[in-house]
């Protein structure tokens, strides 16, 4: 990836002879004349997304590879580079038919375990967590998976910094770690994870994030195969997405696959008390599952 934009989220790697993906400053329409859906923010014509941010900046997405960004006036730079790295490139990834879900992940014994759920689930939190316990962070808050021709599906790293909330960077004793803060006058920042994974690698489960409240009990269970299917389509980043794009066949497919590696619901209290008890849960299920070995 090349981009004009600064990115401070992104974990910097060597330039590439020809990048995949182009971000650029460019004049943006205000619309598309040949709109085949729209939304209240959005217009999509045939390999096009333009996205409107009011006051922040247009974007026009083209064929997965290109990004065009016409800044609004006044626009802080900041801003716009937390929405090309989360909103933006969510589309991007939908647009290159890539599952795109809301979820952290890291790597666990050469295998990607994801953790999904909506903002505030706890989902960087965890994968910060594990990283600090020899887990390498692999993705947060945006997670792309593809379907090999062998039928696996493969997680592929987003080479983004964890964002975390000053209180749970205090709490993790990760303050040397942190970077700059997303956005003027956000009390979240940027922080660089204990250990990080790059490249790709074979799906190893799937965490659905709930709180430990009735009826709800602490622990880690496995729906049935329907429940599954609905989990991961509600795990899509932007389902509107799904819809709009035609591919709900695809996210089908997908959650038979995924289904096959393991869609586990992870049920624990949202409290920095009991994260030694869930760190310490799911590592016993990895080894209960054969992703870790079993003590001696």
């Amino acid at each position: 990836m090349t981009s004009e934009i600064a990115l401070p989220g992104m974990i910097a790697a060597g330039g590439t002879p020809n990048p995949d993906v182009t971000i650029r400053r460019a004049p943006v329409p205000p619309s598309l004349a040949d709109a085949a859906s729209t939304g209240a923010t959005w217009q999509r014509a045939g390999e096009r997304f333009l996205l409107g941010i009011p006051g922040i900046a247009r974007f026009l997405l083209t064929g997965g590879r290109d990004i065009a960004v016409e800044p609004e006036p006044q626009a802080d730079t900041a801003d716009i580079a937390v929405f090309i790295a989360g909103t933006v490139f969510g589309i991007l990834l939908h647009q290159r038919e890539q599952i795109v879900l809301h979820a952290s992940a890291v790597r666990v014994n050469g295998k990607a375990v994801l953790f999904c759920g909506q903002s505030g689930a706890g989902k960087s939190t965890l994968a910060a967590a594990l990283s600090q316990h020899g887990h390498p962070v692999l993705a947060d808050d945006t997670c792309a998976l593809t379907l090999a021709a062998d039928g696996r599906a493969v997680v592929h790293s987003d080479g983004g910094l964890l964002k975390l909330w000053a209180r749970t960077i205090a709490s993790l004793g990760l303050t040397a770690r942190r970077g700059a803060s997303l956005r003027a006058g956000l009390e979240k920042y940027y922080v660089e994870p204990p250990a990080f994974s790059h490249g790709a690698l074979p799906l190893g489960a799937i965490y659905a994030l709930r709180e430990a409240r009735p009826p709800h009990k602490a622990g880690i269970s496995r729906p049935n195969v329907v429940d599954a299917a609905l989990l991961l389509r509600r795990g899509a980043y932007r389902p509107l997405l799904v819809r709009s794009l035609n591919q709900k066949t695809l996210y089908f497919h997908a959650a038979a696959i995924t289904n096959h590696a393991g869609i586990f619901y992870l049920t624990r209290p949202l409290n920095f008390a009991a994260m030694a008890d869930t760190l310490g849960g799911l590592e016993q299920h990895w080894r209960d599952t054969g992703m870790l070995e079993k003590a001696a």
